[in-house]
């Protein structure tokens, strides 16, 4: 089924609400570094554990399924599997430089909110204190952010929120990516790729040149 053909949420289906992240989970290959790294340089409680044989196919592992109180209701979890070997996609990350195509892999990270700068560089000194390389303070329209990565090479962020978004930054988003689903729709029926933030900016002009035109005039 696409999109499009879903049909529009009625009365009942608006009613419904997600309520937060329960919790995010990733595989890993090393028990013990895992463990300390998430219990005891971040501080994160060790609150379950699940301890199973292999679900579903025959060729699934045992596995323990373990989560850390991440804040505010959520956790972050682990499989690990035993007796599996970690993929060689994964195995050479931890403690070296990102690969070429890490934007992809680093795409999925984990961000922990602070409330102050002084509380986000008081994480970035605990951290370099442990061993651990932090980034530099970077700034991101509405957030800044440190960087690390945990040691199975995944990647960690804390940030802190510069300003709350407004009603206008909920246009100005879907805005963006009206523009960018019409060129990505483009792109498809010709059977290529759009690459360049500079044509989602030139459609997006367009579109909001054309709203202004047709709005009445006072």
């Amino acid at each position: 089924m696409k999109l499009n053909d879903i049909p529009p949420a009625g009365p009942a289906q608006l009613a419904l609400r997600l309520h937060g992240v329960d919790h995010t989970a990733r595989p890993t290959w090393r028990l013990r570094e895992t463990v300390e790294f998430y219990r005891d340089v971040l501080g994160l409680p060790l609150i379950h554990t699940i301890s199973a044989r292999g679900w579903g196919p025959a060729t699934h592992p045992d596995f323990l399924h373990f989560f850390f109180d991440s804040g505010n209701g959520s956790t972050i979890a682990f499989f690990y599997y035993l007796g599996s070997n970690e993929p060689a996609s994964l195995a050479c990350r931890p403690g070296r430089a990102p690969l070429p195509d890490d934007h992809v892999f680093d795409a999925t990270h984990t961000a922990w909110l602070v409330d102050t700068q002084d509380a986000l560089q008081a994480w970035k000194a605990r951290l370099e204190s442990r061993g651990v390389t932090v980034s530099a303070e970077t700034a991101h329209e509405v957030i800044a952010s440190i960087y690390f990565r945990d040691p199975n090479g995944y990647f960690i962020e804390i940030t802190r929120k510069l300003r709350p978004l407004e009603p206008i930054d909920a246009r100005d988003a879907a805005a963006t990516l009206d523009a960018a689903m019409a060129l990505e729709d483009e792109a498809r029926a010709g059977g290529e790729a759009f690459a360049s933030i500079d044509a989602v900016w030139r459609r997006k002009a367009e579109c909001l040149a054309q709203r202004v035109l047709r709005e009445p005039r006072s």
